[in-house]
C-alpha cells in the first residue's frame, strides 16, 4: 500500500475561551485556522498550488464557525485558489479524523498533498450557546431532538457521563484528582523546558502586534489540596429538568442499578480554551519532488463506535483495533496520548490496557493545557511526533473519546 508522511505539525498556543477574557477571544476562527496553516507555507516553502485539499474540523460550525473554514481559511492564508478545502465534524474527536482521512487520500493515490487540521474557538461558542439558552433553545449535548432515537439511544450530558463512569468502574475522586495533577506538572516541565516549541506559532493580531505566544491556560501552581477544595460541577446538571426527564434518569434507563455523585470539578476536566492546528500530508513521491524531509509515516488508523449513553468509552476499544490494524501490541508503543476530556477517561484507558504512566500524556494533556474541541486531535498528532523525536521513541498512538459514543485513533512512525 501506498505510504502517507507527515512533513510538519504546527499549532497556536491555547487561549482561555471565555469570551472577553482569552488572548485569542477577540479573534475570528478563520484567523487562527489562517495562522497555522499560513505557518505551514511559510515552513516549508509550500507552493500552495500543489495542494490537493484542506481536510478541516470544527465541531460546532455555526455563526462565525460556519461555512466551510478549510476553504475560507486557505484563502485568507494566501493560498492559490487550486487549493480546495472541506470541514468536518466528528465532535471532539474531529481532528483525527481529518488527518485520518488526509492520509486515506494520499494512500489511496488519488492525491498527493493533502493539509489536514482543525480550529474551535470556544469564547465563540460559550457567548453561541448563552444566546441559545436565552431564546430558550435547547443546546447541543442534551439530546439529538429525535425523540424515538433518543429513547432508544439516550444521549446523555458528557461531565455526567463521565461521573457516571468513575462510578461504574470503582475510580474515586483521589485518583482522578492525582491524574490532573500530574498532567499540571508534566505540562508546565514540557513549557519549562521547551518541548512544544518546535509546533506552536506566534498568533498575530491584525494589526501586526502579539496576541498570544505562549499557552495560557496552565495552573502550574496546582495542589493536591487545592484540587480537593473544588466543588463537584455536575451534580446539578445530572437533575437538571430536561422536560419530564433528567441526565440522570436517561444514563438510569440504561445501567438501572448504577448511582453516583460528582467527582469531576474544573481541575479534573479538560479546559474550555481557543485554538488551531494543521499537519502537512504527503505522499512519498511528492515529498522526493519537492525536497521535503518526512518527519513520520502513517501506520495505521481506525474508527471505533461504543455505548452513546455514556459516550465516553470508544478509546479503549479504538486502541485496541488500530494496533491489531498495524500488527503491534501495546508493548510497541513508546508514546500515547489520550486527550483528557474528563480525568476518568485518561485514568480508565490506562487501567483497562495496563499502561506505563510515564508512556501516557508525557508532557500533560487538556486537562492542563486546554481542549479546542474540534482541533485537538490535530494537536495531539504533533504532540506525540514532537514528543517521539524528543525520546528518540518510534511509534506513538493517539486517540479521543467523541460525543454520540465514539473514538478514531491513529498509530505513527517517526522517520
Amino acid at each position: 500500500m501506498p505510504e502517507a508522511y507527515i512533513i510538519d505539525a504546527v499549532r497556536t498556543p491555547r487561549g482561555i475561551g471565555k469570551p472577553g477574557k482569552g488572548a485569542l477571544s477577540h479573534l475570528h476562527p478563520q484567523h487562527l485556522a489562517a495562522t497555522v496553516l499560513k505557518a505551514l507555507k511559510d515552513r516549508n516553502d509550500l507552493d500552495t498550488s500543489t495542494v490537493d485539499d484542506i481536510i478541516w474540523s470544527t465541531s460546532s460550525q455555526v455563526g462565525k464557525q460556519g461555512g466551510d473554514l478549510g476553504r475560507m481559511a486557505a484563502l485568507a492564508a494566501g493560498y492559490d485558489i487550486s487549493a480546495s478545502g472541506t470541514t468536518l465534524d466528528r465532535f471532539c474527536g474531529g481532528g483525527i479524523t481529518s488527518v485520518n482521512l488526509a492520509c486515506a487520500s494520499v494512500m489511496s493515490g488519488m492525491e498527493d498533498c493533502v493539509i489536514a487540521g482543525g480550529t474551535e474557538m470556544m469564547s465563540f461558542t460559550a457567548a453561541h450557546g448563552a444566546e441559545l439558552a436565552n431564546a430558550g433553545i435547547k443546546p447541543l449535548g442534551m439530546g439529538s431532538g429525535n425523540m424515538e432515537l433518543d429513547a432508544l439511544h439516550p444521549q446523555s450530558h458528557q461531565g455526567v457521563c463521565g461521573d457516571a463512569i468513575a462510578a461504574r468502574e470503582g475510580i474515586d475522586r483521589m485518583a482522578l484528582d492525582a491524574l490532573a495533577l500530574v498532567s499540571q506538572e508534566r505540562a508546565d516541565r514540557a513549557i519549562r523546558e521547551g518541548r512544544f516549541d518546535k509546533s506552536v506559532v506566534t498568533v498575530y493580531n491584525p494589526d501586526g502586534t502579539v496576541a498570544l505566544d505562549h499557552e495560557e491556560f496552565p495552573r502550574p501552581e496546582t495542589t493536591m489540596e487545592g484540587l480537593s477544595s473544588l466543588k463537584a460541577s455536575f451534580d446539578g446538571i445530572a437533575d437538571f429538568d430536561l422536560g419530564g426527564t433528567t441526565f440522570r434518569k436517561q444514563i438510569q434507563r440504561r445501567y438501572p442499578e448504577l448511582e453516583w455523585k460528582g467527582v469531576h470539578h474544573a481541575g479534573n476536566s479538560s479546559g474550555v480554551v481557543d485554538g488551531a492546528a494543521a499537519l502537512l500530508i504527503v505522499s512519498p513521491a511528492y515529498a522526493e519532488k519537492h525536497g521535503l524531509k518526512p518527519r513520520a509515516r502513517i501506520v495505521a488508523y481506525a474508527n471505533q463506535g461504543d455505548d452513546p449513553t455514556l459516550m465516553l468509552n470508544a478509546p479503549v476499544p479504538a486502541a485496541r483495533k488500530v494496533l491489531d490494524k498495524a500488527g503491534l501490541s501495546k508493548d510497541d508503543i513508546d508514546v500515547w496520548e489520550i486527550n483528557e476530556a474528563f480525568a476518568v477517561v485518561a485514568e480508565k484507558f490506562i487501567r483497562d490496557l495496563e499502561l506505563d504512566r510515564d508512556k501516557v500524556n508525557i508532557n500533560g494533556g487538556a486537562m492542563a493545557l486546554g481542549h479546542p474541541i474540534g482541533a485537538t486531535g490535530s494537536i495531539l498528532i504533533g504532540t506525540a511526533l514532537d514528543e517521539l523525536e524528543r525520546s528518540g521513541g518510534r511509534y506513538g498512538l493517539v486517540t479521543m473519546c467523541a460525543a454520540g459514543g465514539m473514538a478514531p485513533a491513529i498509530i505513527i512512525e517517526r522517520i
